[in-house]
């Protein structure tokens, strides 16, 4: 396994964090100390997942940057793991939470495209993830943990498809994007019943409670709330789900008056810088409350940054070092920053560079839970405890890795290597422009971070293998006109959606 130990500084000064970064990458190899929780132990471990929205890889000082001051998440990165190939499995919002809920592609469950949509739900729409699947909360549920969700949910408006029909007790947040506002809607008109669009709601449980809500006190509000649920269920087994509103689908992000006009990169600095606050609010609480060593915390965000187009512009957010932007198949969109703490497990100030995706939480907090996956139904997840843990010659258990951008399968990765198909592009390629011949793309994602150079014709061998998974890929999960035998339904309503709207 490719870990290295992080010699952090107690603070790390945004000027030094590019040299730092720079020594992570290269640093030497070195044994683990992690002390994985012995599964079936009297106590199992609180789960707590945050999950950014559209935040991209470079845009934290763990993860490079010079721009942003991210001083708890330093903390955070010199007291656990950093993963510097985490993966997603969508550059976009909708299918990308919905294989963190069920451990799937968002082929498999449905949630990558519908006609209606497209690829991301909009307000009132039919759709939802089906009631039918199986998610993280309900599998925690059922070995008897607390579950709540703050933030943004994306999987469904509908009665049938809120969280609190989905295994959660309880819901505090938006139902959807943050730029899903009745001004946006007014603006598409027909289309997406734009008309119907209502004020953005803010909910608890099934209920709304503010329209429209307070975007610039959501982060602030969210980490109230959050830290008031943990402190309530600090003596059982909780699951936390966060999914943090910002930095967001706008242009120009929202924050608290302690944060706006703070930071050196405009709003976008700024609903970061805030966000890091909230991580160290969060990691103060647990220290506080005693449950810090027995609370496993992933930080992470659902895809890559937007991106300005303008060169050196980061007002739009960083992937940096990796190519391209956040709703495409590049690296920038699917490769997300994640850091894992537990005090006394996950090993101080290490890195890893082993592959591991959000689908692979359900079944690795199923299992540290004495649990297990669903095993009546295809997961695509798998147990990534040894590499959260830090166990000594712990490798990524992935043999292949699919990149698909709504219902077309891109490029495909296995082990270092990421193919790019030789497939007319449907849109948003982030390699393949114009008039340009589709050709194999091969990349060795170690040796060229920032896929520069095209390895393809210098190792045959290797494309050959990549496209034989391509198409196991085809079958399973479809292409564009072709379905897949492993794939199942999203959820849809019969008659007419209803607008989810304040009623005093």
């Amino acid at each position: 396994m490719r870990h290295t130990r992080l010699n952090l500084p107690r603070q790390l000064p945004a000027r030094h964090t590019l040299r730092w970064f720079a020594l992570l990458v290269c640093g030497a190899s070195v044994a683990s100390i992690g002390m994985r929780p012995a599964v079936g132990a009297e106590r199992p471990p609180n789960f707590i997942v945050v999950f950014c929205d559209n935040l991209g890889y470079g845009d934290i000082e763990p993860f490079g940057s010079t721009l942003h001051r991210t001083p708890h998440l330093n903390r955070m990165a010199r007291e656990g793991r950093v993963f510097s190939h985490f993966c997603v499995t969508a550059g976009v919002c909708t299918p990308s939470r919905a294989s963190l809920i069920t451990g799937c592609y968002s082929q498999r469950v449905g949630m990558h495209l519908n006609p209606r949509d497209g690829h991301v739900l909009r307000p009132i729409s039919p759709y939802g993830l089906h009631p039918d699947e199986v998610t993280i909360a309900e599998v925690l549920k059922q070995r008897g943990y607390a579950t709540a969700i703050v933030g943004k949910w994306h999987l469904g408006d509908q009665p049938e498809f809120l969280p609190t029909r989905q295994g959660f007790d309880w819901f505090f947040g938006v139902p959807y994007s943050d730029d899903m506002t009745q001004d946006v809607g007014q603006r598409l008109g027909e289309r997406l019943d734009g008309n119907r669009w209502p004020p953005l709601p803010l909910m608890e449980n099934e209920k709304v409670i503010e329209a429209p809500c307070d975007r610039d006190g959501l982060t602030k509000r969210y980490t109230e709330r959050a830290m008031a649920w943990i402190e309530e269920h600090r003596d059982e087994p909780f699951f936390l789900y966060f999914p943090q509103a910002m930095p967001g689908s706008t242009s120009t992000p929202f924050s608290s008056p302690d944060f706006k006009g703070k930071s050196k990169n405009g709003p976008w600095g700024d609903s970061i810088e805030e966000l890091d606050w909230s991580m160290g609010v969060m990691l103060e609480q647990l220290q506080k409350l005693g449950i810090a060593e027995r609370t496993l915390v992933l930080w992470t965000s659902d895809n890559g940054a937007p991106i300005s187009p303008r060169a050196g512009d980061l007002s739009r957010g960083s992937n940096l070092p990796l190519h391209g932007r956040g709703y495409t198949t590049s690296e920038g969109a699917f490769r997300v920053p994640a850091i894992a703490w537990q005090p006394g497990s996950v090993p101080a100030g290490t890195k890893c560079d082993e592959l591991v995706s959000t689908m692979d939480l359900l079944p690795t907090f199923a299992k540290l839970a004495s649990g297990e996956a669903p095993r009546d139904r295809m997961i695509d997840g798998l147990d990534v405890a040894p590499l959260l843990y830090g166990e000594d010659g712990a490798k990524s258990p992935h043999e292949a890795y699919y990149y698909y951008h709504q219902d077309q399968l891109q490029a495909v990765r296995s082990g270092p290597w990421k193919l790019f198909l030789p497939v007319e592009p449907s849109n948003n390629h982030p390699h393949f422009r114009g008039q340009q011949k589709p050709e194999p793309l091969l990349f060795h994602l170690y040796e060229d971070i920032g896929c520069r150079v095209n390895v393809a014709p210098q190792h045959p061998e290797v494309v050959a293998k990549l496209l034989a998974i391509a198409e196991t890929a085809r079958a399973d999960l479809g292409d564009k006109s072709r379905a897949g035998r492993g794939q199942r339904p999203a959820g849809k309503i019969q008659g007419e959606p209803i607008r989810q709207v304040l009623n005093p």
